[in-house]
């Protein structure tokens, strides 16, 4: 409906993955030379976790759409609850084996010769896993089995592992999965986006579609957006969406945060809004065994050791990215009321009076923005000089 009032060629925020609306932020870039750098590799595991709607199936579409074909045999598996002997037989019929017979060792047996046949015809081949936190851990160690296929000393088959965060845990913390850990070769977690990767994000995928500028956005809509998302890009979506349908529905080609406090309302209201949630970004726990055996060169520098129930950076970002939708948005409100008075008709009086008051207002905000935020620099200043340790630090 939107699409055709917009002008639009198709529906930019539709909850499917989709690799042509692929955002490159910081957290996927990333991830992305992770991915290459184990891809390089041709074996063991490369793992990738992320919180639900944080972009890992659409990152895996857009390097899928990126690999050759005829040098990569690539089958993909959504699990649900599987076993071991379960496993395999997926794992069968996602590189399109019929096995004859349902026990595991003519499964393990087809999968052996599929592998050796692409081998031999100069194909790679990559076991994708999705939802892997639904795996069990005999499931997780058919999969560790399936990777000592080899043809001579080549390996024949490597696997992605996506899952939730709960599926990092497990693999870091099970004593049954010592072996599988040792074969990780590559692995990143995918962040919820920064405050400043909202506005790019929203508009890169209306540009994939043929947006011109209509309907605009407020810059506070932004802002606010991150806000009611945590930067979950999922969560962006399905309010970005339900804003253009009602952008739609009532003929508006401006989009403001009083449509968004309708949007959010209307999401609380049917129960949605459990989806969109802020994102709270757990403290750093102690390391257990590390998931990477190797890291691509210069891909990723140490970061420096976090402190302990301190995280003033989110609140900061948020607020700043606040403030600078205010400034944008008072800096409009400057070139408007600049033309009003240069058009010289005393008809725009009252316009001009209009943007006077809330040129005012916007400066009343920005005040109030600046404040709220020195307030927080203060309190973050004097909770570390409380302390030996934490000044140290």
């Amino acid at each position: 409906m939107f699409d055709d009032f917009y002008g639009l060629k198709g529906r930019p925020f539709q909850l499917t993955p989709d690799p042509a609306f692929y955002f490159e932020s910081l957290t996927h870039r990333k991830a992305l030379s992770y991915l290459n750098y184990g891809l390089a590799q041709g074996e063991g595991f490369v793992v990738i976790t992320g919180e639900v709607g944080a972009g890992k199936s659409t990152l895996v579409a857009h390097l899928m759409s990126k690999i050759d074909p005829a040098r990569l045999t690539a089958a993909q598996v959504v699990t649900s609850k599987l076993d071991g002997e379960e496993i395999v037989h997926v794992v069968a019929q996602a590189f399109g084996l019929m096995i004859e017979g349902h026990d595991k060792a003519t499964a393990l047996g087809g999968i052996e010769g599929f592998l050796h046949e692409e081998a031999r015809a100069g194909r790679r081949c990559l076991l994708i896993v999705d939802e892997s936190q639904n795996l069990s851990i005999e499931a997780l160690e058919e999969l560790r089995m399936l990777s000592n296929f080899q043809l001579g000393s080549h390996p024949l088959l490597q696997t992605l592992l996506l899952g939730q965060p709960e599926f990092r845990d497990t693999l870091q913390t099970s004593d049954r999965l010592e072996q599988l850990r040792q074969r990780v070769i590559a692995a990143h977690h995918l962040d919820a986006m920064e405050p400043t990767e909202v506005q790019p994000y929203i508009e890169h995928r209306m540009k994939c579609v043929g947006w011109e500028g209509n309907p605009a956005f407020d810059q506070r809509v932004f802002a606010e957006i991150y806000t009611a998302t945590g930067g979950v890009p999922r969560r962006i979506n399905q309010i970005v969406n339900r804003l253009l349908l009602l952008g739609a529905v009532d003929e508006r080609t401006r989009i403001d945060g009083a449509m968004l406090s309708m949007v959010l309302g209307e999401l609380a209201h049917d129960g949605s809004l459990s989806l969109i949630r802020p994102a709270t970004r757990p403290a750093p726990a102690a390391p257990a065994e590390p998931l990477m055996a190797a890291a691509p060169a210069a891909a990723e520098p140490h970061a420096p050791a976090a402190l302990p129930d301190m995280q003033p950076l989110g609140p900061i970002q948020a607020e700043l990215a606040e403030r600078d939708a205010q400034i944008a948005e008072l800096q409009q409100a400057v070139i408007e009321l600049a033309n009003g008075g240069a058009a010289g008709d005393p008809a725009s009086g009252a316009a001009v009076e209009a943007l006077q008051e809330r040129l005012a207002t916007l400066e009343s905000r920005l005040i109030e923005q600046d404040r709220t935020i020195r307030h927080t620099l203060t309190m973050i200043i004097e909770w570390i000089e409380g302390d030996d340790s934490r000044r140290a630090a």
